[in-house]
C-alpha cells in the first residue's frame, strides 16, 4: 500500500498551475471525444467542506468530474494507481491519495474526513469499482463512515457516456458516439445519525435518476 499524502488544502502551486494543466488535459480527452455537457454546476457550493459522489463508468471518469466542477478536488484513488512510478507522483502533485480496495480501508476514509474538516472539496466514487454494464452499482458502505466523521454537504453527479470513450477493458480513448452528460444533483446534510441503509438509498437514488436510469 502506497504511503498516504500528508492531509493539507491545495497549495497556491496546486491552484495556479496544476490544476489548469489538468483541466486543459481534461478537455483535450473528454472534450475532444465526448463533447460533454454539463447540467447544473451552480448548484456545487462555492467554498466549505463538499463530498462529491459520482457513478464510475470508464476510467476517464476522474477527468471528466473535474471537468464539471468548479471547484479543485482531492480524488480517492485506488492504491495500484500510485505504483506506477510517474502517474502516482503526478496523482500524489495534483492532491489525490490512495485507498485499498476490496477491504474498508479506514486510513484513506479518514484521510477523505480529515480534507473535509479542512475545508475542501473531496470525490470518491461510492460504487468502489467501474461498472461493467453502465448500470449503477450499489453503493459501498464505507462513504458513509467519512460522512460521520466529517458531516458535510453531500452532492451526487450523475455521468453518462463515458465509457463509450474509454470501453470498459479497454485503454485507449475513441470518439463517443453519444455526448458525454454529467448532471449535478443538489447537496444534502445528513446527521450523524442517520442509518447507512436511508444514506446509500438515497446515494444510489440520486445516481440512477442522474443518469436517466429508469428500469
Amino acid at each position: 500500500m502506497p504511503d498516504m499524502p500528508e492531509v493539507a488544502p491545495h497549495s497556491l502551486r496546486r491552484s495556479l498551475i496544476v490544476f489548469p494543466i489538468a483541466r486543459l488535459i481534461s478537455w483535450l480527452i473528454v472534450g475532444t471525444f465526448g463533447w460533454p455537457r454539463i447540467v447544473g454546476a451552480y448548484r456545487v457550493p462555492r467554498k466549505g467542506p463538499i463530498l462529491v459522489l459520482p457513478n464510475h463508468r470508464a476510467d476517464v471518469d476522474p477527468m471528466a468530474v473535474q471537468l464539471a466542477c468548479p471547484r479543485n478536488l482531492h480524488f480517492m484513488a485506488k492504491s495500484e494507481l500510485f505504483e506506477i512510478k510517474v502517474l502516482g507522483r503526478l496523482l500524489r502533485w495534483a492532491g489525490a491519495f490512495p485507498v485499498k480496495r476490496g477491504e474498508p480501508d479506514r486510513g484513506a476514509l479518514r484521510h477523505a474526513a480529515e480534507e473535509l474538516k479542512l475545508g475542501e472539496a473531496v470525490c470518491v466514487f461510492p460504487e468502489g469499482q467501474l461498472t461493467e454494464t453502465g448500470l449503477v452499482q450499489t453503493a459501498k458502505a464505507g462513504v458513509t463512515l467519512i460522512m460521520r466523521l466529517a458531516p458535510c454537504p453531500v452532492i451526487c453527479l450523475g455521468i453518462q457516456n463515458t465509457d463509450r470513450i474509454i470501453p470498459y477493458g479497454k485503454l485507449l480513448p475513441r470518439p463517443s458516439s453519444k455526448r458525454v452528460v454529467l448532471t449535478w444533483g443538489e447537496p444534502r446534510t445528513f446527521p450523524r445519525e442517520t442509518p447507512t441503509d436511508e444514506i446509500l438509498a438515497w446515494i444510489e437514488g440520486q445516481l440512477r435518476e442522474l443518469t436517466d436510469e429508469t428500469f
